[in-house]
């Protein structure tokens, strides 16, 4: 099946004014950062953006900003909040006729994993039962990366983080699963979910203008590779997000109103590719190959892919 680009098929199609602005201090080739741009380019400029903690924290340093759209600060587990105030204070503006529906804003939370798998994620459920219309952006790189690495609900099965060392007790580094956000967003029925990888733009783009044309919660969770703490160089940035969809460690799909869509089916490389490149899975190949652990971790990714096949077509 081919997934219909109703908007985007073409990269000359996409946006070229940019909405957020190069100079910020986030590490060198954060991947959050490239999606996020690219995001931005398809929301436009009439956005304000609810920044939980975390490395996004970088992106406006007072009193300088790279966002064209306004900007507003939380903490981590309040960041959903801050947006049902932002959309209350727009909608009595406009309901009294103090500000011109012309000039509505959409309101954006920006999150790390350690936000959204975690501190944020009651006051996400609840912000979903009230079916706050906002967008939930988050920039999932796997750790608390800008405190120093630790450990996160969305770290992989595998990978080593400054609190889930390998040892002797635990050779291969982190042996919990990853939560499964998209799931557990699911459940809550909202209207739109959808996974992003920069290295595939159109798709991106194309899921950003379907969601603008839903009201509620939307949750555009992306994957986002971090050179700091993974460990790798980072002019690899695009090498790695392209391998964790080839590789269908991190499949592109959506949810429209709970119906999953797949939006592209790699023919799918040796997860090995993808863990070889990375510092964090290094322990897996030396001084000693760790063959469970990467035959596990092929086998989740392959099981995932035959439930997948198994789904009938729609």
């Amino acid at each position: 099946m081919t997934w219909p680009h109703e908007t985007y098929s073409k990269i000359k199609q996409l946006p070229l004014e940019e909405q957020v602005l190069p100079g910020t201090s986030l590490c060198a080739g954060c991947g959050g950062l490239e999606t996020l741009r690219l995001a931005a380019k398809v929301l436009g400029e009439k956005v304000v953006f609810v920044n939980a903690a975390g490395c996004f924290t970088l992106l406006a340093v007072y009193p300088f900003t790279p966002f064209h759209g306004s900007w507003l600060y939380t903490t981590m587990g309040s960041a959903p909040a801050g947006a049902q105030g932002i959309r209350d204070a727009l909608d009595v503006l406009i309901a009294k006729r103090r500000l011109p529906k012309e000039e509505d804003l959409k309101v954006v939370v920006l999150a790390g994993d350690g936000t959204t798998y975690e501190m944020a994620l009651s006051a996400t459920s609840a912000a979903i039962g009230r079916n706050l219309d906002f967008y939930y952006f988050c920039y999932d790189n796997e750790a608390y990366a800008n405190t120093g690495v630790q450990l996160s609900s969305a770290t992989p099965y595998g990978a080593r983080t400054t609190t889930s060392p390998c040892s002797l007790q635990h050779p291969a580094g982190t042996v919990r699963e990853k939560k499964d956000i998209f799931e557990i967003w699911r459940a809550h029925r909202p209207p739109y979910i959808a996974t992003l990888s920069a290295r595939y733009p159109l798709d991106l783009a194309e899921k950003l203008a379907r969601a603008s044309r839903i009201a509620g919660p939307k949750l555009l969770l992306a994957l986002s590779p971090c050179p700091t703490g993974w460990g790798f160089d980072p002019f690899q940035t695009p090498e790695v997000a392209r391998l964790a969809v080839e590789t269908g460690l991190w499949p592109l799909k959506e949810a429209v109103q709970g119906e999953v869509t797949h939006t592209y089916v790699p023919k799918r490389r040796p997860v090995e590719d993808y863990l070889r490149l990375q510092e964090r899975f290094r322990h897996l190949f030396e001084p000693t190959r760790q063959e469970a652990a990467i035959r596990h971790i092929q086998d989740r990714v392959d099981a995932y892919w035959s439930r997948v096949r198994a789904e009938p077509p729609r």
